[in-house]
């Protein structure tokens, strides 16, 4: 039977980590004194890298993602994108969350357009159209640019998420369970969506999910959470499959399901 591929305890080049978390830690005030999420966190992703964490929930996963977002506060250590500091939102890092958080009242393509105005000031209507309409169409939305989002399924608006993160050409895609509340077959279609532009656009990804199949399917590392409190990194598995990736192939695999044991053993442990 074949071995797993460990993660090796090395350093990557400077030149090629894209996103650097550095003794991250996260505290929250409580009646009864402070409550700490996260501490000595690190980890560092590379370029083009798909990273999926899993963990329990509770252990903090979420805060981590908002934190690179640099939508929730660092109470100790630094996130650093391309070895720049983070110190709020920006359109370097863009965000798809469970929930779409589209404007129900505009159209798909308008949804699309509130990023990519920010992004392209300089660009004609028709240029930023064109974005628009060519992210809908990778994410199979291209008889609805007109629709309301309000009309539109659950899966039909996280389609909408999807093209409007990638819109705006991130250097870093931030994906919190963007699947976790849709059926099984939309489940499917949408990880195929995504796998699918990410392998064209090729950008760094990090994606919060409960599923291991979904987390060894999608990523080139697997990050284990300790549970909380004070979560840190407990385990990272490389996974070794070429891409593209087809589910049948990875199927027939019999390094799948040492990849699926592992995760299991440390989420039991």
């Amino acid at each position: 039977m074949q071995t797993i591929i460990q993660e090796t305890i090395q350093p990557a080049p400077s030149s090629q980590i894209m996103l650097d978390l550095v003794n991250l830690k996260k505290v929250y005030p409580t009646p009864n004194g402070e409550y700490v999420v996260l501490e000595n966190l690190n980890l560092q992703i590379k370029k083009e890298e798909f990273i999926t964490i899993i963990g329990h929930s509770g252990c903090g996963k979420t805060t981590m993602l908002s934190m690179m977002a640099g939508l929730n506060e660092i109470s100790g250590g630094h996130i650093s994108v391309l070895g720049k500091g983070i110190t709020g939102p920006g359109p370097d890092r863009g965000v798809i969350f469970q929930q779409p958080s589209l404007m129900p009242w505009l159209t798909t393509i308008d949804n699309v357009m509130l990023g990519v105005k920010k992004v392209y000031p300089q660009a004609t209507k028709k240029q930023r159209e064109d974005i628009c309409k060519y992210y809908l169409y990778k994410v199979g939305m291209e008889s609805a640019f007109y629709k309301r989002a309000s009309e539109l399924s659950q899966g039909e608006q996280q389609r909408v998420g999807i093209a409007r993160a990638f819109a705006i050409k991130p250097k870093v895609l931030l994906l919190d369970e963007p699947f976790g509340m849709l059926d099984s077959l939309t489940r499917g279609q949408l990880q195929d969506v995504l796998i699918d532009i990410w392998n064209k656009e090729k950008i760094t990804a990090v994606m919060i999910t409960h599923d291991v199949d979904e987390a060894i399917f999608l990523a080139d590392r697997v990050v284990m959470m300790t549970s909380g409190p004070k979560a840190k990194i407990g385990d990272v598995l490389a996974i070794d499959f070429e891409r593209p990736r087809t589910r049948k192939a990875i199927l027939e695999s019999e390094n799948y399901y040492i990849y699926r044991k592992h995760l299991i053993d440390f989420l039991e442990h």
